[in-house]
């Protein structure tokens, strides 16, 4: 019990720098008053403020990311379908299933010191020549999936909705094998999602893609210090 206890402590109290609770704080706060301003339905607000931690934790490498992940998806998913945006619904199913997957191979990398001080994921990164061939098949798959949502579907924005679908896929993947490019994708799908949303009239999911816009270079500085080869 009192192990049990220890990890509890290290996963969600421990390993943060006053800066880092100061940034978590602000992202609530940011939601907080987006909805005090602009009411939403409680699905958004929810969503909203499970995402501003999931990606948080994310960011400082806590397992527990994918347990308010799968909050955010889970009412994502709903709001994503009322707009008719079907890539939106289409990457939500994928991340939702890759969250098992996720918490699988994440546990692998991940280590509680043994004086119970800090938990946190052990990452790695890319190399140069590997991330540009990526970044080719991601522009190629997101215009094609583009023209297929245009021409096939009743979708309400499909080229935005195409190039933040095919990138997140690859980001979620990348998050889930724990390497730090994602970041890089994560940042082109979030700046996207947030001019689709703000076009939905969607205030809250919009004030959370601009505060995730900032989680991406905040991630990207944490796990650039745990990034190891491999």
């Amino acid at each position: 019990m009192k192990r049990a206890a220890d990890i509890l402590r290290a996963e969600f109290l421990s390993g943060r720098s006053a800066f880092d609770w100061a940034f978590l704080g602000l992202g609530l706060l940011v939601q907080a008053a987006v909805f005090a301003v602009e009411p939403a339905e409680w699905l958004s607000v929810v969503s909203g403020m499970a995402g501003i931690v999931s990606v948080i934790l994310c960011s400082q490498g806590k397992i527990s990311t994918f347990l308010f992940g799968f909050v955010q998806i889970t009412t994502y998913l709903v709001l994503s379908w009322q707009q008719r945006l079907y890539g939106e619904v289409a990457v939500n199913a994928f991340y939702f299933l890759s969250q098992f997957y996720g918490i699988w191979l994440w546990a692998r990398r991940y280590a509680v010191r043994q004086d119970n001080c800090s938990a946190e994921l052990h990452t790695r990164r890319m190399g140069l020549k590997a991330f540009g061939l990526l970044l080719l098949s991601v522009a190629a798959c997101s215009a094609l999936t583009g023209g297929m949502l245009a021409a096939w579907t009743d979708d309400t924005q499909p080229w935005l909705d195409a190039f933040t679908t095919v990138p997140a896929l690859t980001a979620q993947v990348l998050l889930v094998m724990a390497y730090r490019e994602q970041w890089h994708f994560w940042l082109l799908v979030d700046v996207l999602s947030a001019v689709m949303w703000v076009r939905a009239g969607d205030w809250c999911l919009f004030a959370q893609y601009v505060f995730w816009c900032a989680n991406c270079l905040y991630g990207l500085r944490r796990w650039k210090e745990k990034s190891r080869e491999g």
